[in-house]
């Protein structure tokens, strides 16, 4: 038999840069209100939620990848022509094909990429980091441009309190590139799973052609089901729930949020974790919500170069994944 030469590996990955984007549109609580049975404090109770970003009519799914995605390009230190794969993680593309990665590539100016599309809806950014980290490591890959990108919008039934008040628009990127050696690898492994057995709990009715959910299913799930994936993230990454920094879970509820968040700390994270609450006024963005959830606290102060970032995404399939980064 004659032997193959294989891709030369590395260490691991590590992020080098961020970048997001959401639309102008801002659609409160009481706009809601003005088209459906609805009120402010209904919605507050129950998701946390105090305004979204909608995007407007002509704009594209592609349109928002592309903004968030030369962002974190030009944030990496890179230029466009030095990225060599390009991952788009999103449900919420109108057509299969052509798919978004290769158009989003043509148009940030990076040439001939790897270019593909993934959908893991809302754990789809983690996804999409896995994958893209575990490229870098083998070598099939040097520098990796992963999206998390929806148009939510498209999707809704806009007389539907159940799902209109919760769903939004807008993208989040991250560069991934090789770790020099083993110390400075900044992504850890993934752990991830589904429950195909609850996949109809979210979907696209077919006769509406929107999304539909079973809401206290889904919470029911994502509240005992999410920390056991968050704990394993941080086992596998060789860490300890006292090292985590800043908690950046999917934006699905706050109140999601916050149990997951309280279950970490009986299992030993720190009370000054710091934990994302972008959906308070960017609504739930499927895949985008942890990366754009990570650069608008990267610009608030909230996280630092070098913090220890836990990121776990759940949702429709039911698919989930976590894994622990180092934040650039």
């Amino acid at each position: 038999m004659t032997p193959l030469r294989t891709a030369r590996a590395a260490a691991g990955a590590r992020i080098l840069g961020l970048g997001s984007t959401q639309p102008e549109n801002v659609v409160t609580n009481d706009d809601l209100a003005q088209r459906m049975d609805t009120n402010d404090q209904w919605i507050r109770e129950r998701v946390g939620i105090q305004s979204r970003r909608i995007a407007e009519e002509g704009t594209l799914l592609v349109d928002m990848a592309v903004e968030a995605g030369a962002r974190a390009v030009k944030d990496s230190g890179l230029a466009p022509t030095e990225i060599d794969t390009v991952i788009v993680a999103t449900c919420t593309m109108p057509n299969g094909i052509p798919n978004a990665a290769a158009q989003t590539a043509e148009r940030i100016g990076i040439p001939a990429p790897g270019a593909f599309d993934l959908n893991a809806a809302c754990a789809g950014f983690c996804y999409g980091m896995g994958t893209g980290a575990d490229l870098v490591r083998a070598g099939s890959a040097r520098n990796v441009l992963v999206i998390g990108a929806e148009k939510l919008s498209d999707w809704i039934d806009w007389t539907d309190r159940s799902t209109a008040i919760i769903f939004a628009d807008g993208a989040g990127a991250a560069v991934l590139g090789p770790a020099t050696d083993a110390a400075s690898v900044g992504v850890g492994p993934l752990a991830w799973g589904s429950a195909g057995d609850l996949a109809q709990t979210i979907r696209v009715n077919a006769d509406t052609n929107a999304l539909f959910q079973e809401g206290q299913a889904v919470f029911r799930w994502a509240t005992t089901k999410i920390a056991p994936v968050a704990l394993k993230a941080i086992e596998l990454a060789g860490v300890t729930p006292a090292d985590i920094d800043v908690f950046v879970p999917h934006q699905a509820n706050l109140r999601i949020v916050e149990a997951v968040a309280k279950r970490l700390r009986a299992a030993g994270a720190r009370d000054d974790m710091v934990v994302a609450d972008d959906i308070v006024h960017s609504g739930n963005t499927s895949s985008a919500s942890i990366p754009l959830a990570l650069d608008h606290m990267r610009a608030a102060g909230r996280v630092r170069s070098g913090d220890t970032v836990l990121l776990v995404g759940f949702g429709a399939g039911l698919s989930y994944a976590g894994q622990v980064v180092i934040c650039p």
